[in-house]
């Protein structure tokens, strides 16, 4: 296989991965809509950058190691849940007046695109779905150099998946009033408590 193909079809991998609309999307969209493109696509780029990482693991031939991370499910989903669910809070509780714009900068980022990349890297979801896409395309273990090229070509696909939605959810952003884009930012931070605590009462049951 060419490196312009096996690049391409990296991208579509990582493209395919960050499209499904979940609980990352939602807080990149979120954050998109409130303070702007450019935070939007740096959150995304945390998770652009979770989904290379297992990229890279998995072509390195290291599937015994996500397995492995597969066999933590419990643990990762507990631990991603409580992370998510202090994001809702911090959401919910941000200011709701003009003054928001301030305290929406004051993490950065940085924070914004750790905690992202967090989120991504203890969403079990994610270590499921390359270890289902490496079986699928029947990935073998490829060379440094492949294996580079690989995780490089899913960073690509996902980041142009965020930055597309990143543009989007600003440029939308543009359009709304003060007030609705208040009441849109306690939904998304509603949403995403429903998403953490549902997990969480999964993982309690």
């Amino acid at each position: 296989m060419s490196s312009a193909t096996l690049f391409w079809q990296s991208a579509l991998v990582g493209l395919s991965v960050a499209a499904p609309l979940g609980p990352i999307g939602l807080l990149c969209m979120q954050r998109s809509l409130e303070s702007g493109a450019r935070r939007g696509f740096v959150s995304g780029l945390g998770a652009a950058s979770a989904d290379a990482l297992y990229a890279l693991l998995g072509a390195l031939g290291a599937g015994t190691l996500l397995r492995m991370f597969a066999g933590w499910e419990g643990w990762l989903a507990g631990a991603g849940a409580a992370f998510m669910l202090w994001l809702a809070v911090g959401i919910l509780r941000a200011p709701a007046a003009a003054d928001a714009a301030g305290a929406r900068e004051s993490g950065g980022l940085l924070s914004a695109y750790t905690s992202v990349l967090a989120l991504t890297a203890t969403n079990p979801l994610t270590v499921s779905s390359f270890i289902a896409i490496f079986a699928t395309l029947g990935v073998q273990q490829q060379t440094g150099t492949s294996s580079l090229l690989f995780a490089l070509g899913v960073f690509a696909g996902s980041a142009l998946w965020w930055g597309l939605l990143s543009l989007g959810c600003a440029l939308l952003g543009r359009q709304v009033t003060m007030p609705l884009r208040v009441r849109i930012n306690r939904f998304a931070g509603l949403l995403l408590a429903v998403f953490a605590l549902f997990k969480l009462t999964q993982l309690l049951a």
